[in-house]
């Protein structure tokens, strides 16, 4: 069964390249495309995609709007935002509301394929480029956390787990990499959102790349 996803840019030539990129693996399948959000809400009555790819800035309405209005209607599909390299203060506001990835624009096809597997199973699956820039802007969090603390130390078992879910596995697939249970991979991530003072597995690991806790 193909992944039916839905394209949102502005920029013919972005649709048209990531249509033609997704259409080379028969598992993945463009099911339209739009130029702007109030187009996708519209195609949205009569399509049911599995992900849509979402550009910020879009006419109209944009990416942050089309997600805000998404969130309002109970509409339940993971959205992973298009960006380029001085949108850090926007993707901090994607992720805030939901966004499950963030893709450059030229990013590779295998990154590409990974990303839509991510968001479609319900995990955020970040570029480590991305990852850096975006939590860095972060930093009244951070000061809220005192970074010297004894909570924030991780084990070495919790750095593991930590770097495989950066790295887009599966608590399943972690489990049987480490040779434990998933539930002890479950409570392991309990202990690090802990000590981090995090909420998510992004989050967790956007402060742990930042703080050098964790490098990719």
């Amino acid at each position: 069964m193909a992944y039916n996803v839905l394209i949102a840019d502005d920029h013919l030539v972005v649709r048209e390249g990531l249509k033609f990129i997704i259409e080379t693996n028969d598992n993945f399948h463009v099911l339209g495309e739009a130029e702007n959000g109030e187009e996708v809400l519209r195609l949205l009555e009569s399509l049911t995609p599995d992900v849509i790819l979402m550009d910020l800035n879009m006419p109209k309405m944009s990416g942050l709007e089309t997600m805000e209005e998404l969130n309002k209607r109970n509409i339940d599909i993971p959205v992973v935002i298009l960006t380029t390299y001085n949108e850090d203060e926007l993707m901090i506001s994607g992720l805030e509301l939901g966004a499950k990835g963030y893709l450059l624009k030229d990013t590779g096809r295998d990154h590409l394929f990974r990303t839509i597997e991510s968001a479609v199973r319900g995990d955020t699956l970040l570029q480590p480029e991305i990852m850096a820039r975006v939590f860095a802007a972060r930093n009244k969090r951070e000061e809220a956390l005192d970074s010297s603390s004894d909570q924030t130390v991780l084990s070495e078992k919790e750095r593991i787990v930590l770097r495989a879910i950066a790295l887009g596995y599966r608590s399943k697939e972690i489990a049987g990499d480490m040779g434990i249970s998933e539930r002890t991979v479950k409570a392991h991530l309990t202990n690090i959102y802990n000590k981090l003072g995090v909420n998510s597995r992004s989050q967790a690991v956007a402060v742990a790349v930042e703080r050098g806790i964790v490098q990719l």
